[in-house]
């Protein structure tokens, strides 16, 4: 089994050429999320051959936009061919810039939309319990999305229903499409908001996976956890990292080359 790390560094190099090929946005936030869900693979059992069981764990990255990441995670793990990722956002392909339900094995629902992702998460974990499953369910945020009011109810149900198998992971790279998160509504301090709601919170380096995995896999009470993942927008690239430029621009071909070999050194 190859190292996380090694995991991240391929997710990345398929990211930006996903990129580059279809021109499309959200590169940097693709980017910074890579470590939160090569750590929520490991943690859950994703299965490629039993993707549609009642009984799987699941993972939602609710933040749909940095999306290109989970289709490379995803096709790293075996549900679908490595070779669809050069479809990316193709006019009649199957891997859209915004996920949409069931469009490869893997994806649990559409999340372009933000906001939404926590809910159907408590949702999956409420049904497991009364349906006596011990399925685990990660989702995977935004920072900004963390602004959206939809998430903080999902959150007061969350742990007015003790859910200890329900995780969101906050992909906290401090970023929103326009400028920083807290030039809008300010989100500090984001972990104790999370533990005034209930949940048990916990702050991780967002780029080690080796961290993140051991916040996933701490001893749990009977409350859901959130790991808010502090991260940089763009990592992995120097001429990409905490510029939020690249949360609409793509790389041109030379600047491919440039980033391909940085994380080929890397």
């Amino acid at each position: 089994m190859k190292s996380m790390q090694a995991v991240s560094r391929y997710l990345r190099a398929e990211i930006l050429k996903m990129s580059s090929r279809a021109q499309t946005a959200h590169l940097a936030s693709a980017l910074s999320v890579v470590e939160c869900l090569v750590a929520a693979s490991r943690y859950l059992t994703l299965d490629p051959a039993k993707y549609a069981s009642p009984e799987r764990d699941r993972l939602i990255l609710s933040k749909g936009h940095a999306v290109s990441a989970l289709y490379a995670l995803l096709a790293h793990e075996g549900f679908f061919p490595e070779e669809l990722l050069l479809t990316f956002n193709q006019d009649g392909g199957r891997l859209p810039e915004q996920p949409s339900p069931h469009c490869v094995p893997g994806i649990e629902l559409a999340t372009g939309s933000l906001g939404h992702g926590l809910s159907v998460g408590l949702g999956m974990a409420l049904a497991a319990r009364i349906q006596k499953r011990s399925s685990r369910v990660v989702v995977v945020l935004s920072d900004g999305e963390c602004q959206e009011g939809s998430v903080w109810e999902a959150a007061m149900m969350a742990s007015q229903q003790e859910l200890p198998s329900l995780t969101a992971i906050v992909d906290h790279n401090k970023w929103q499409a326009t400028g920083r998160t807290n030039q809008f509504v300010s989100l500090e301090p984001l972990a104790p908001k999370w533990a005034a709601f209930g949940w048990r919170a916990l702050e991780v380096d967002g780029h080690s996976p080796e961290e993140l995995l051991q916040a996933l896999e701490s001893t749990r009470d009977q409350r859901p956890t959130a790991i808010i993942a502090h991260t940089v927008k763009g990592k992995g690239v120097s001429f990409m990292e905490d510029d939020n430029n690249w949360h609409y621009r793509s790389p041109n071909a030379d600047e491919l080359a440039r980033a391909l070999t940085e994380l080929e050194k890397a």
